[in-house]
């Protein structure tokens, strides 16, 4: 079975390629072109790994390098997005173009060579706020930023392909995922990366509220569990922990083990206005454990220090600026 993986290039889309490999999946990688002729995050992995990947640089944007992509693979992970929450503040148009118009792409040139299966990555940002806990896949959305907006309006168009098409479409709904290569946009990588580069005053947003925190390694076994069962086609489907920690209580489990002088200080620029900051997500993992018998492997401990020790590595953390506010 050859899986199309779009986002390849990326954090969470890097490590599903990676396990689809060791699973024995043959795979395409979808990345981002570009002059430099990087492949992001697929670079770093080893060279066995990276024999065996059939790499495309394109633009998901772009419907005709989209057809190129998929016209000879049997299923698509589409991860591919813009995901960064205070940039959407910035520039939300390139949020409808990538994650709208992107997934469409994706979309119907799927049902017009009748792939066998299409996975949309969505986010835990499209509930917004919890009205309940836990966020179960029947919870209201809410679009509390220009990204949640673009990833609900994608959501809708893909459950409309299904609707209309018969497309066989699911709907892939990950919690926060953390874990090495992540960018030092997220909050993880941020803390660790001011910490480990000598800074004691750590520059931070928001600390109460609350999230899920899934380790990206769990998260792309779920993707794949997903994959290969056809009791989730039609179907949106969380993966999450069913456990809730605040941004605070994260940076102060990171500081006592890289350096528990480190102290705290609020830094403006990076809260969300008011309406916009969703104050608290945790989701319920049932639906997944039901249909494909997934659950977290990982505590949230197990995987912070794993976490940790990839971001102790020189050559893992020397393109991150600490002192930066990474939007």
């Amino acid at each position: 079975m050859k899986i199309l993986v779009t986002g390849a290039d990326g954090f969470i889309g890097s490590h599903l390629t990676e396990m689809l490999i060791e699973s024995g999946y043959a795979v395409k990688a979808f990345v981002y072109y570009n002059s430099f002729n990087s492949w992001g995050w697929l670079d770093t992995l080893s060279e066995e790994v990276k024999n065996e990947i059939e790499v495309f640089s394109g633009d998901i944007r772009d419907s005709n390098g989209v057809r190129t992509a998929v016209k000879d693979v049997d299923a698509i992970c589409h991860l591919a997005a813009l995901i960064s929450i205070p940039f959407s503040y910035h520039s939300p148009e390139s949020y409808v173009d990538t994650n709208i118009k992107g997934t469409l792409n994706i979309l119907q040139t799927a049902k017009d060579f009748k792939t066998k299966r299409v996975l949309v990555t969505s986010t835990s940002e499209v509930y917004g706020t919890a009205q309940y806990v836990p966020i179960d896949e029947n919870h209201p959305f809410q679009g509390q930023s220009p990204y949640s907006a673009s990833k609900i309006g994608a959501d809708r168009i893909a459950e409309s392909f299904y609707r209309s098409f018969n497309l066989p479409v699911t709907i892939v709904r990950p919690f926060n995922t953390y874990g090495p290569r992540q960018s030092a946009r997220a909050i993880i990588p941020t803390i660790i990366v001011q910490l480990l580069s000598g800074v004691t005053k750590l520059k931070l947003g928001n600390l109460h509220p609350t999230r899920d925190f899934n380790y990206v390694k769990d998260v792309a076994r779920a993707f794949i569990s997903i994959l290969e069962n056809d009791k989730c086609i039609g179907e949106e489907i969380n993966i999450a922990t069913k456990s809730e920690i605040s941004i605070g209580e994260v940076a102060d489990s990171i500081i006592s083990r890289v350096n528990p002088n480190a102290e705290i200080i609020s830094d403006k620029q990076r809260f969300r206005p008011d309406k916009s900051e969703v104050e608290r997500l945790v989701g319920s993992y049932e639906k997944i454990e039901k249909l494909t018998g997934w659950s977290p492997e990982f505590t949230f401990q197990q995987g912070i220090e794993e976490t940790i020790e990839w971001f102790r590595c020189k050559s893992n953390i020397s393109g991150y600026k600490h002192d930066v506010y990474n939007i």
